[in-house]
């Protein structure tokens, strides 16, 4: 599997990984404003073109969504990262942290938890099955704007109709077998994150949790998130909906950036992930880096 990257900046790097409607150029507002102090990774998840998009479902999985995190950083020679995630990128960063704890540093989930709730899993497997025949049948071209014009993304058209035409026109250009089988094979079977919560208990990584107070599908489980990990925080941005990253870069932006500096502080919750015991931690072959070391 071929992924496609880009890369800007240098300093201690950060992961980002997209949601399942964008790719890529869905961190621009980020990565020109974090580059200039961090070395920035962003790369499109398999199925979205120029990275690989197989015919065979079988090579789209959730699991796989969370190792292609690893395979990145393993591809640039990265220990240790700061990681960004929205949507179906935050549910990958999330258990990312969970079973590659000693290479994430940092995790920032924006609008995670699509799916998650008890009340929604049923209609949530059955509607994203449902989309993935409608894209095989009729395209993504016939289905985008439909799809960009959701209760949660609205808000993006109204406070940035420029933003959400361009959104919609990258949309278009997606691969629809690609979206169909990430759905089928990602989307609708992976598990709750209800289901990790004993885990998630026991993850020793600071979390920011970002979401959109009109984001009514996540924001009962960024609530559970908060109250489950022990070094999450939770930030819930007012009259916006499930792209908080897109509909208020600014804000998002300041926010990220000052919690990637009470991380790199030590002033991060209640505890300092640089100086915790390796008790703590599950153990690996090498030990972590910190900020001074990873830098190249």
């Amino acid at each position: 599997m071929k992924l496609y990257f880009e890369e800007y900046g240098r300093g201690y790097p950060i992961i980002f990984v997209h949601e399942f409607e964008s790719d890529l150029h869905s961190w621009e507002a980020q990565i020109r404003y974090f580059s200039r102090s961090y070395r920035c990774i962003a790369y499109n998840a398999r199925g979205y073109p120029p990275s690989d998009a197989p015919d065979a479902q079988a090579a789209y999985g959730w699991e796989s969504a969370v190792h292609d995190i690893d395979a990145v950083m393993r591809g640039l020679s990265i220990a240790r990262a700061h990681v960004v995630g929205s949507s179906m990128g935050a549910y990958a960063a999330l258990l990312f942290g969970l079973w590659h704890r000693e290479g994430v540093s940092a995790i920032v989930a924006a609008g995670a938890g699509l799916g998650s709730p008890a009340s929604d899993r049923e209609s949530w497997s059955r509607n994203a099955r449902a989309l993935a025949r409608t894209l095989a049948a009729r395209g993504i071209d016939a289905m985008a704007e439909k799809m960009a014009g959701h209760s949660t993304r609205i808000r993006l058209k109204h406070k940035d109709p420029k933003g959400w035409q361009e959104f919609v026109e990258r949309l278009k250009q997606h691969s629809a077998r690609g979206m169909s089988n990430t759905l089928l094979q990602c989307q609708a079977v992976r598990p709750s994150l209800y289901d990790f919560q004993d885990q998630f208990s026991q993850m020793p990584v600071p979390v920011l949790l970002a979401v959109g107070d009109e984001d009514k599908p996540c924001l009962e489980t960024s609530l559970m998130l908060k109250s489950t990990i022990p070094g999450a925080g939770i930030w819930v941005c007012p009259n916006t909906g499930h792209a908080v990253n897109l509909e208020e870069p600014a804000a998002f932006n300041a926010q990220v950036e000052g919690f990637f500096s009470a991380v790199e502080g030590g002033s991060w919750g209640h505890f300092d992930p640089w100086k915790q015991s390796a008790s703590s931690y599950e153990k690996s072959t090498a030990a972590p880096l910190t900020f001074d070391e990873a830098l190249p």
